[in-house]
């Protein structure tokens, strides 16, 4: 079972995301935009596109094309940094703060779907175990 155990998870991830995204496929946006619109929610409006970076674990020049392209639909904005003026700060726009009430709601429905039959004791078990994962992960850089 161990060894078969990093593909279940990959499965299950690429199937959770393929149906979040056919979900969210009228509302014109890709799995790498909405992906990158939820971590900014998740670590909170402001941040610099830098820590946004750090956040998602990805290269700044590939987050740049993306927030490029969430700018040019309205979704976010750049504001100037009152502390470096070099950086600019993140925020949700009118229209990005109703995409992510959307999403959300979606995504909810998609969760209670695919969680049907699972106990609150099972779900917290298996979180636990993830968290452990990362941090034996996080202990091999």
């Amino acid at each position: 079972m161990r060894d078969q155990f990093p593909f279940a998870v990959a499965r299950v991830t690429r199937r959770w995301r393929k149906l979040l995204d056919e979900r969210l496929k009228d509302l014109g946006v890709t799995q790498a935009r909405w992906t990158t619109m939820v971590y900014l929610q998740k670590g909170g409006e402001g941040l610099t596109q830098r820590e946004l970076a750090r956040l998602m674990a990805i290269e700044n020049p590939t987050l740049v094309r993306l927030l490029d392209s969430l700018e040019q639909q309205g979704l976010i904005e750049r504001r100037p940094c009152p502390k470096d003026r070099r950086a600019r700060r993140l925020h949700l726009t009118p229209d990005g703060t109703e995409f992510m009430n959307v999403l959300t709601e979606r995504a909810a429905k998609l969760r209670e779907e695919m969680l049907e039959g699972i106990s609150d004791e099972e779900i917290d078990i298996a979180v636990k175990v993830f968290h452990k994962i990362m941090e034996n992960a996080e202990r091999q850089k």
